[in-house]
């Protein structure tokens, strides 16, 4: 756990700084800057360019995380395993990005009317496919090189810096709207680039591959792994970004624009995961492959109850802020009100659950990860389609909570049939009673004459109210143990 904890704290402090750089350009300027159509133009661009990428990656991530172990040798350059994943990479690419252009007159008929800023900029995703691609291979061979922390640096602050730097731009009149989204585009390839020479500084950038280290055993594996592995990565995307796609194919782009800035809100909670995901799923392929049971069942454990209680943290100061958030991203975005507790709510049920997922994924029941995830993308697909005509951007939000709860009900019980693995005990009730009377009580606070100050005031509160509890009941070894260092290092200061 001591890797884990390390990365994942400095890993969440860079994914924190990275949330407050996208609450300045997505959740302040965007909305303040750009029309609603704009804002969802910038959002449809990335989530197709996602959607492919995924896809072109072909599962090699899956093999890279679950299989490395067994090309781990520094001496002999890891067996060249780097420039397998970057072959099989180009191979993926050209059937993505052939895959979508063959695709356009769809997309054109779709966006008749609704979405014709999108047709305009429709071959700006080439690009953003290929350098998406790019920082998925370079992050996940960081990644099981045990070094999580450096693909967080560059997607969430590096490239946050150049996007609020594009839109302060903008807003000057320096540049118009077409170079904004050159511009945009470019933040989105930095990553891969920074990752690519930080290889290549630390004479780690290793391109050439050790075929013949490859025996027919470990090529059947490799296959198999990647095979299941298409199918979870492109599902595990696709259900990240099937709700913005089909808002926008429903409602056109100024809904999609609408639900961008209230999704970014709900999915705050979830920062701390992706972190702890990252670098707990290299430690757990690593116990796996000595059935290290008892190493798991505690990662997995931990896990669910630290990311509970910062999501819980972070659900109830969303929610209990949400008219000093309207005050801040604009009138026009209320109607996605909803969808941020909705949305929340979904990802709750994330965190609960922990590194499910990654438990599963390097497990040799890695095939039903596949199986449930595509079971949630087509429960996404077709509660989206029910939902969104009758309630707007509120039925997408809606249809990723049903369609979330009940794929992570099925995680759960794959996990207790399998293992008898099962991460929860009283202490996720405490959780749950202590987030209620702390958001309880912040609504008993008087609404202050400037939201600013409403909203600084009532986040300290909610803040001390929640955590307090949490502290003295010791809900959290983990969360108490480092908050036992924060004060120790503070006393030894005076």
């Amino acid at each position: 756990m001591g890797v884990i904890q390390k990365q994942s704290i400095s890993g969440t402090i860079y994914s924190y700084l990275g949330v407050l750089l996208g609450f300045i350009t997505t959740g302040w300027l965007f909305p303040r800057i750009l029309s609603t159509e704009q804002v969802g133009l910038l959002r449809i661009l990335v989530s197709y360019s996602v959607l492919f990428a995924q896809f072109a990656t072909l599962g090699i991530n899956s093999v890279s995380v679950r299989l490395f172990p067994y090309f781990r040798d520094p001496a002999k350059k890891h067996h060249g395993f780097l420039g397998l994943t970057l072959l099989v990479g180009l191979v993926g690419f050209i059937l993505s990005t052939g895959i979508y252009i063959l695709l356009k007159p769809l997309f054109v008929s779709n966006a008749a009317g609704k979405s014709t800023l999108f047709v305009e900029y429709f071959y700006y995703v080439v690009p953003l496919i290929l350098f998406t691609l790019l920082f998925y291979l370079f992050d996940t061979y960081f990644r099981v090189l045990y070094n999580a922390v450096k693909g967080i640096v560059y997607k969430e602050v590096v490239q946050r810096i150049l996007i609020l730097a594009a839109i302060l731009l903008y807003f000057f009149k320096v540049i118009g709207f077409e170079w904004l989204v050159i511009l945009y585009v470019l933040a989105f390839v930095s990553p891969a680039l920074f990752l690519m020479g930080t290889l290549i500084k630390d004479k780690m950038f290793f391109i050439k591959p050790d075929l013949g280290y490859i025996d027919n055993k470990m090529a059947r594996e490799m296959r198999n792994v990647a095979f299941f592995g298409i199918l979870a990565s492109f599902s595990g995307v696709l259900v990240m970004n099937i709700d913005v796609i089909m808002v926008n194919q429903y409602l056109g782009l100024s809904a999609a624009g609408i639900y961008t800035i209230a999704f970014f809100f709900g999915t705050l909670i979830l920062v701390p995961s992706r972190t702890m995901g990252k670098i707990s799923s290299v430690v757990i392929a690593d116990a796996w492959k000595t059935d290290d049971r008892k190493t798991i069942m505690d990662i997995y454990r931990k896990s669910s109850i630290s990311l509970s209680i910062i999501g819980f943290l972070l659900f109830i100061g969303v929610w209990g802020n949400l008219d000093n958030i309207f005050q801040i991203v604009g009138k026009d975005y209320m109607a996605g009100k909803y969808v941020i507790l909705f949305i929340g709510l979904a990802n709750l049920s994330d965190l609960f659950m922990g590194v499910s997922a990654h438990v599963i994924l390097n497990s040799k029941y890695y095939r039903w990860l596949s199986y449930l995830l595509f079971i949630f993308a087509i429960l996404l697909i077709i509660t989206n389609m029910l939902l969104i005509p009758r309630f707007g951007i509120t039925g997408a939000a809606l249809a990723s909570l049903v369609s979330k709860y009940i794929y992570n009900t099925l995680k759960f019980s794959l996990l207790y049939k399998k293992f008898k693995f099962q991460p929860f005990s009283y202490k996720h009730l405490e959780i749950i009673l202590f987030a209620f009377l702390a958001w309880y009580f912040s609504t008993l606070i008087p609404v202050l004459n400037h939201f600013i100050l409403d909203l600084v005031v009532r986040s300290i509160f909610i803040s001390v109210a929640f955590l307090t509890p949490v502290y003295f009941f010791k809900v959290s070894e983990d969360i108490n143990r480092k908050a036992q260092q924060i004060i120790r290092s503070l006393l030894l200061r005076r």
